[in-house]
């Protein structure tokens, strides 16, 4: 498989769930013309990630996985033979999710995903409930198959939530994001991109929306390339600036596959045995938190 295209849609929000409807239907349509194979929405797109401290405000807005919402662009993505990584504020009990969706080219649920580490220090998103797990799915292109995962935007601060992804074989994750994305967040993905030999692509607000700044971004996580004389390069496709638009991203997976076989990062050298501090509950100065939900709390 030479290239896997991903839009990365960069899109301002309209004024309400059905007009974030249409814009994003009109705008999957204008990937696909573009020669995308998924088209990835930033976070929450459903509401334009437009949250209240308003708790049944929030539940209000929440949609089942049965909605109309999600039914059209399961229908839009079979017609447009495209897959497609939806964001929504996901319906469920008193905690919604904040949650992500990839249909695949045939109008089917290829992976589903909540985000694992919620902002629970922020007093709109500590209403939301929390994943539980990190998976990985096979997406099927018109190429071939590509090995995908998901992580939401604050998941991408722990090196936990990329890394459990390359163990279960991404290839490539898929980052819904919502906030100002300056230099420190952009060496994480970077970061992430490299230690894992993993492909990732993320899709951020423009400006104009609140807290949001555009420069959505792609790394190959092809750090050393063989055709360059094995140096040392930029694993950077493509970073956006700060206006709305689909960004393309093409990753070259026979390259990156190439790459993760004979590379010394990701799996091939890990002391799993060493790392049990990594699964420890427990927590010390000076990360103890006093915010009213046990986060940073001593267990």
């Amino acid at each position: 498989m030479k290239n896997f295209n991903v839009a990365l849609l960069q899109l301002l929000p309209a004024g309400s769930q059905e007009e974030n409807l249409r814009k994003g239907l009109e705008y999957c349509k204008k990937a696909k013309q573009a020669g995308a194979d998924i088209a990835l929405f930033p976070e929450m797109w459903n509401i334009g990630y437009r949250l209240t401290p308003n708790r049944e405000e929030t539940e209000r807005n929440a949609i089942g996985l049965d909605s109309d919402y999600i039914a059209r662009f399961r229908a839009l993505a079979k017609e447009q033979n495209m897959a497609v990584a939806v964001t929504f504020l996901e319906k469920r009990g008193s905690q919604p999710r904040n949650s992500v969706m990839v249909i695949g080219r045939s109008g089917n649920t290829v992976l589903q995903y909540a985000k694992v580490h919620t902002c629970v220090f922020d007093p709109t998103e500590r209403q939301l409930g929390a994943g539980d797990d990190f998976y990985v799915a096979n997406l099927d292109t018109e190429n071939g198959i590509v090995k995908i995962g998901a992580m939401i935007c604050y998941d991408r601060e722990f090196p936990e939530s990329a890394r459990i992804l390359m163990l279960g074989g991404a290839e490539v994750i898929l980052v819904p994001n919502a906030c100002p994305m300056e230099i420190n967040r952009l060496s994480q993905l970077r970061a992430r991109s490299f230690e894992n030999m993993v492909g990732i692509a993320t899709a951020n607000y423009p400006h104009g929306q609140p807290d949001c700044n555009g420069h959505s971004s792609a790394f190959d996580g092809i750090a050393y390339r063989q055709s360059d004389g094995g140096g040392s390069r930029d694993t950077l496709i493509i970073e956006a600036g700060e206006a709305e638009g689909i960004y393309m991203a093409s990753f070259p997976m026979d390259e990156l596959r190439d790459y993760r076989k004979r590379e010394a990062h990701g799996n091939a050298y890990r002391r799993p045995r060493a790392y049990h501090a990594l699964v420890s509950e427990e927590k010390a100065e000076p990360f103890i938190r006093d915010d009213g939900h046990g986060q940073g709390r001593k267990e």
